[in-house]
């Protein structure tokens, strides 16, 4: 019988940037032309002895032969992805078999070199991943491939950090004085650090946030609308557990892990307080820098992750999560990329495109399911011809999904109002769908004293595409009173879409009146992190945008809060003495209105250039959300002045409403440059503040640009205004991703006078944001535990 032939490995050839190029080649071929590609590092370290696990590499291998390297290696075979090939290769080279949470990106590598007199030339990015085991794995539990793998050894990440500085010809080399020293240094960093300083700057974190009891009267709630309330917010509570896993795969271990040993330190007590104002490990107002590693995490045990060992009873892992904030959340894999996904939908009929990019569903990898089955009972299911499928959210949440629908379905045959039994019915049947048009339109329609929003809405997590929703809910009592007086606002939204300043070709003619509902809050759940949210647009569904329009909800008592306890602080250190009188709750609440009035107006289903049907949401990604955020708050500006000039608002709020939304500028930016709403807002006030409509002062302070004559604003203030608004509505009607992007780039940075303000307002320590606690809530549900 004749050998079977070696079918050589094919990778895929990179540009120098690390860029596919959609070639392939043999792997030979690929280092003799020293080809950029792709492979991955795994280094297992020992938490307990600090030491970390080393292979001497085969003495048959083509490059370092018989030395000392990394955990474990391998290059990505073309069509492959990073986390796979990662799991793949610690299987195959020391018999160990791992899930994807205990692996944790630290960064990429690359690696240019040419060994063997020229004859191997190794241009390549590596993924450097870390597992951060509890103590050092038996030497004998690893099976090793001989063909790849002589010995395995542990050896103290000082004395290896050491041994490279002097180039022992035994290691494999590596510059720990460059870009590879990384390894060193956050390992180093991790463990080294002081748990009182830790337990302090997490204070100070937890210090930008004042706590404030919000309540709501529920005398106006018939009977059966109190038990209703009681299922609402425990429906509410499994938004949470949904949400949570939407951030991260390994976000709910760690959650459970905290709160668990939240008791035991005074740090582990501000680990946990931190995080569940985040809900997740990276800090909302510090541009998601993480405020924990992966050594704090959640500890698993694998008792045959390996071959058994007489009196060790398995592996115990920290379950990982990146140092830096995943872009697709757990939305994606995490080492797809925009290229990969592009490709795939492409090659998608056009249903399942507008299912790849649709709100409901997440995306996942065919070869890491494949893999999974492989390890766990060695006989795989048929693998489909491309390695991305769709999974609907019914399906993907499947078992927190039923429990809330239960709970919606018992609410609704309990409530008196007829439109909040329809809406939690339908709601309720949208969980196990996935269909929720019926749901959403319901919703709009809600006509109760109890108001309640639940459902995936917000796509801000989605940070490569911006399509992804995330599950949230409000729930809250009706304020009859205030609601009443703003019916105005939604009775004109056609008015205001006939003149918004742009050209008329990307004007709706069927904009529909948006019901507003004022609410106080009593619970929130899920999507709700860090800043709290003091008014909502929903939904973001452009399907029936266009055929309904939208509905807001303002949740008054926070806005409230949000004027008293920041607001006002803010205006008294950076407004300047004779314009802080004009800062004033009613302007700031009215302005909060407008805002969400013009997330209805506007373009939003376009046509592009080429005559193509698409939204705006498609064609600007990532870039949506703070753009969105932008325009609603500067044309919501336009349109008040626009109300103003038409007599339908008093003339005494012009000045009241710019100031008080210069001050609110200096507010929302503190949420930081990586959240939508605050990059909007640094983008407006730079924007402003470039064309003059804003003065700084020398003693620190700003106003707004009066004219000195007539005591009302000058032309430049309304130009700038009108000019941003037309930039930003204009950038959306044409779908212009790269106008989207220059104007980002330009306006959207931490200019001197920002800087400047926002250093003053951290000295006096103005909170930055909230930190509800919601007693009737509360009550509920340590009544049902």
């Amino acid at each position: 019988m004749a050998d079977q032939q070696v079918i050589e490995e094919h990778f895929d050839v990179l540009t120098k940037a690390g860029d596919k190029t959609g070639i392939t080649k043999p792997r030979g071929d690929v280092h003799r032309d020293g080809d950029y590609h792709r492979a991955v590092h795994v280094w297992i370290y020992a938490e307990s002895t600090q030491e970390i696990l080393l292979q001497r590499r085969s003495d048959c291998k083509d490059s370092w032969p018989g030395q000392w390297d990394i955990s474990s290696a391998g290059h990505i075979s073309a069509g492959d992805s990073s986390l796979v090939t990662a799991r793949r290769e610690l299987h195959e080279e020391l018999g160990i078999i791992l899930p994807k949470d205990a692996f944790e990106l630290l960064f990429v590598f690359l690696q240019e070199c040419v060994i063997n007199d020229g004859k191997f030339i190794n241009n390549e990015y590596n993924d450097v991943y870390l597992v951060t085991t509890i103590d050092p794995i038996p030497l004998e539990a690893f099976t090793l491939q001989e063909s790849e793998v002589s010995a395995v050894k542990y050896i103290s990440l000082e004395e290896y950090r050491s041994l490279l500085a002097k180039e022992d010809p035994q290691y494999v080399p590596y510059d720990v004085n460059g870009q590879y020293g990384q390894l060193f240094d956050i390992l180093s960093k991790r463990y080294k650090q002081n748990a009182e300083e830790r337990a302090l700057s997490l204070q100070k974190q937890l210090n930008r946030y004042a706590r404030v009891s919000l309540d709501a009267e529920l005398t106006g709630l018939s009977s059966a609308d109190k038990e209703a309330l009681s299922l609402l917010v425990k429906a509410a509570r499994i938004m949470d557990q949904i949400f949570f896993l939407q951030v991260w795969y390994s976000n709910p271990s760690l959650r459970d892990w905290l709160e668990l040993h939240a008791d035991d330190s005074q740090l582990n007590k501000s680990k946990w307080m931190y995080y569940v104002i985040n809900k997740s490990p990276w800090s909302s107002l510090d541009e998601n820098e993480a405020f924990l590693t992966t050594a704090d995490s959640a500890v698993k045990l694998l008792p045959e992750a390996t071959k058994s060992v007489a009196g060790w009873k398995g592996i115990e892992y920290r379950t990982a999560f990146p140092i830096v904030k995943p872009p697709g959340a757990n939305f994606y894999p995490p080492d797809m990329d925009k290229m990969e996904f592009e490709l795939w939908k492409n090659s998608l009929p056009e249903d399942k495109k507008k299912e790849a990019t649709g709100f409901f569903n997440v995306i996942k990898r065919e070869s890491e399911r494949i893999l999974d089955e492989t390890l766990s009972n060695g006989t795989p299911s048929s693998s489909s011809p491309h390695d991305l499928y769709i999974v609907p959210y019914s399906e993907e949440y499947n078992a927190f999904l039923t429990k809330a629908s239960d709970l919606l379905h018992k609410a609704g045959d309990l409530t008196s109002s007829s439109s909040l039994k329809k809406l939690l019915h339908s709601k309720a049947d949208a969980f196990l769908s996935n269909e929720y048009y019926d749901s959403d339109i319901a919703w709009m329609e809600l006509d109760s004293k109890l108001d309640i929003t639940i459902g995936p809405y917000e796509t801000y997590e989605d940070a490569i595409f911006g399509y992804k929703a995330t599950f949230e809910a409000f729930i809250g009592v009706r304020d009859d009173e205030a609601t009443a007086q703003l019916k105005l606002f939604g009775d004109q939204l056609q008015v205001l879409e006939k003149n918004l300043p742009m050209d008329d070709v990307y004007k709706s003619q069927d904009v529909i009146a948006a019901p507003i509902r004022v609410v106080r809050l009593i619970y929130n759940a899920g999507d709700v992190k860090g800043p709290q949210t003091v008014a909502f647009n929903l939904p973001n569904d452009e399907r029936i945008v266009k055929d309904r329009g939208t509905s807001m909800v303002m949740l008054k008592n926070v806005s409230e809060a949000k004027f008293k306890l920041i607001l006002q602080p803010i205006a008294h250190a950076c407004i300047i003495e004779g314009q802080r009188k004009y800062v004033d709750f009613d302007s700031f609440f009215t302005h909060t209105i407008c805002h969400e009035c013009c997330h209805g107006i506007g373009p939003h289903t376009i046509t592009l250039p080429n005559g193509k049907k698409s939204t705006v949401r498609l064609e600007l990604q990532e870039l949506y959300s703070a753009l969105e955020e932008a325009k609603a708050d500067i044309v919501g500006l336009w349109a008040l002045r626009f109300l103003v000039n038409k007599d339908l608002l008093p003339k005494t709020l012009i000045k009241s409403m710019y100031v008080s939304f210069l001050a609110g500028c200096f507010r929302s930016v503190r949420f930081g440059l990586e959240e939508a709403h605050g990059k909007g807002q640094a983008l407006q006030f730079n924007y402003l503040f470039d064309k003059g409509a804003f003065v700084l002062h020398p003693d620190g302070t700003f106003s707004v640009d009066f004219d000195k004559a007539s005591c009302f604003l000058s032309p430049k203030v309304e130009d700038a205004v009108e000019s941003l608004s037309r930039e930003i509505l204009t950038i959306q009607g044409r779908g212009d991703k790269d106008a989207a992007k220059a104007l980002l780039l330009k306006h959207c940075v931490m200019t001197p006078p920002l800087r400047y303000a926002l250093e003053k307002l951290e000295t006096i320590k103005v909170p930055v944001d909230i930190l509800p606690d919601f007693s009737i809530a509360n009550e509920i549900l340590r009544k049902s535990v």
